[in-house]
């Protein structure tokens, strides 16, 4: 017997649709890449998405194909996306950061018609525009009066593209499983990989993670993503913002601490969500000017761990929540976030700031587990190591074009090659990348943990952990250092700060202190290209154990 419901597939265009009729009033602010603050709403950003809709069919744009976007958090942006999946078409979100090599090999695999792109990366596109055999127009996203000379012979200005259009458009009709964006990894070994979102896995992802212990968005509430949309699906905040009729506010391209501030301030932002160099960057221009944020209530915080020392200055200098966060961009990306249940409810202190350093508890539609190297699952008793697995209705079962083969285990749980430990009360704690664990005389060392311990020391800006080879005990960590400006902490006083924090046999052997620390185009520090730079390293009081 099967229930008496109305069939109502899961298409992305509801969402947009449910904003304009229920919150369309209710504004998005960017910041353009061309300067001035630019506000819309709901309603006209629907608007304008069937108009791109009508456009893309004009121009012979089909169900099932792709157009990348290399472009800032922006309304524009938001226009493109939606104009795409309402006609079955698939967003490709390229990031801008990478080498230009990469940027035209994941441009290829994906076989894009269309690129969407903004007026910063024009000269990139230029460069590799003889590259990309696949590609038939360069959409650029700004109006007539910017539109600048050029050298593609295939440009076309955004605003005269859809300003033909009338808007007078009916969404297309298919399948929930009709693939609605692409976004490549970054994070693996060989070629980039391209992760595959459905309109179904969007439109749950989304749902799950407004909840309240998750994002917790309300149409109360001023959104700002600062995480970019060209990173892990843009954290779903495309789609969660309207789905609960949120205002949103796009930084565009304005990633240092005072364009942020001015953002924050001048959009009324509640909740904020980006990764931990950004806030970095918030919390030294919040100091050095002596400024505080009037309106925001909760900082999400993911992409890399989260300091401890920054949670504590969030909320014990400013009364701003942090919520650690963590996900893959196999997930669509939200994974976990660290609210606080009934149980750690009443935690102050090192106590509350001991679980606000975990990556939290699942949400609805993750369901996760901790296994050894044999597949065997681990307990759930907050100390045991194991390798990280997920499953669910929003994460990858298989890589575009079947790339790396199967990726699930036999009971359909992926991989997300990060170790970690889940406490009783579902608490999942990341420590380590597998290939980033040090493994010291049979025992695993967390440099995440390392990392996080160092940069509270006053004088360390930040900080990265790498295993050096040890005849002894196989590998020893070495902890790497960026000063603070005008800071000269000498290696003992960063080691007496973190005695007795942790087991003596997990503190560093050494320290180096380095100008800068490499960052992958996600902002994740790039340990491979520390691995390369120390690989010469000899830590001190090698030769007696040889």
């Amino acid at each position: 017997m099967l229930g008496l419901m109305q069939d109502w597939p899961l298409l992305i265009h509801r969402i947009i649709d449910h904003a304009a009729n229920n919150h369309g009033s209710q504004t998005i602010l960017s910041r353009s890449v061309e300067g001035p603050l630019h506000t819309t709403t709901y309603a006209d950003l629907r608007t304008n998405a069937l108009k791109v809709a009508q456009a893309l069919e004009r121009h012979g744009v089909k169900y099932g194909d792709r157009a990348a976007t290399l472009a800032w958090n922006t309304w524009r942006h938001l226009e493109v996306w939606y104009g795409l999946t309402g006609i079955g078409a698939i967003y490709h979100t390229v990031n801008p950061r990478l080498f230009p090599d990469q940027i035209a090999y994941i441009i290829n695999h994906a076989e894009s018609r269309l690129i969407f792109v903004d007026l910063t990366f024009v000269p990139l596109v230029e460069a590799l525009i003889d590259k990309l055999p696949h590609v038939e127009a360069v959409i650029i996203l700004t109006g007539s009066e910017h539109m600048p000379e050029t050298t593609l012979e295939n440009a076309v200005c955004y605003e005269d593209w859809i300003a033909a259009e009338d808007g007078d458009f009916a969404w297309k009709s298919f399948d929930e499983n009709t693939a609605a964006g692409m976004c490549y990894t970054s994070g693996t070994t060989g070629n980039p990989k391209g992760v595959v979102y459905s309109h179904r896995s969007n439109v749950l992802h989304s749902m799950a993670s407004t909840a309240p212990d998750m994002l917790g968005i309300a149409a109360a509430d001023n959104v700002m993503p600062v995480v970019p949309m060209f990173h892990a699906n843009g954290w779903s905040l495309a789609f969660s913002c309207p789905l609960t009729g949120g205002g949103m506010v796009m930084p565009g391209a304005g990633m240092d601490g005072a364009s942020v501030y001015e953002m924050l301030e001048t959009g009324k932002v509640t909740i904020t969500a980006a990764v931990p160099t950004v806030w970095l960057m918030l919390l030294q221009y919040l100091e050095k000017e002596q400024k505080r944020p009037t309106t925001l209530k909760k900082v999400i915080i993911g992409g890399s761990a989260c300091p401890r020392a920054m949670t504590k200055t969030f909320q014990d200098v400013y009364g701003i929540d942090v919520i650690h966060a963590w996900g893959m961009t196999e997930m669509s990306p939200l994974g976990s976030l660290c609210s606080l249940k009934p149980a750690y409810a009443g935690l102050t202190g090192d106590a509350k700031l001991d679980v606000q350093e975990k990556q939290g508890f699942a949400p609805f539609s993750v369901e996760m587990k901790i296994t050894d190297d044999d597949g065997n699952d681990l307990p759930w008793d907050g100390k045991t190591f194991g390798r990280l697995k997920v499953r669910g209705p929003a994460i990858s079962k298989a890589y575009f074009k079947g790339e790396g083969g199967e990726i699930l285990d036999a009971d359909g749980y992926f991989d997300t090659s990060d170790v970690a430990t889940i406490d009783p009360e579902g608490y999942m704690q990341i420590t380590d990348r597998a290939k980033d664990v040090i493994k010291s005389g049979g025992e695993w060392i967390s440099s995440i943990d390392l990392e996080n311990l160092a940069v509270g020391h006053p004088d360390v800006a930040e900080a990265a952990v790498i295993g050096v080879a040890h005849p002894k005990w196989d590998e020893r960590p070495l902890l790497i250092i960026v000063r603070c400006e005008g800071a000269d902490p000498d290696p003992a006083s960063i080691l007496d700060f973190m005695a007795g924090k942790i087991a003596k046999w997990w503190m560093p052997d050494a320290v180096a202190f380095v100008d800068e620390i490499p960052h992958t185009a996600t902002g994740k520090i790039k340990k491979t290209a520390l691995r390369e730079q120390f690989a010469d390293y000899r830590l001190p009081n090698t030769d007696a154990a040889e």
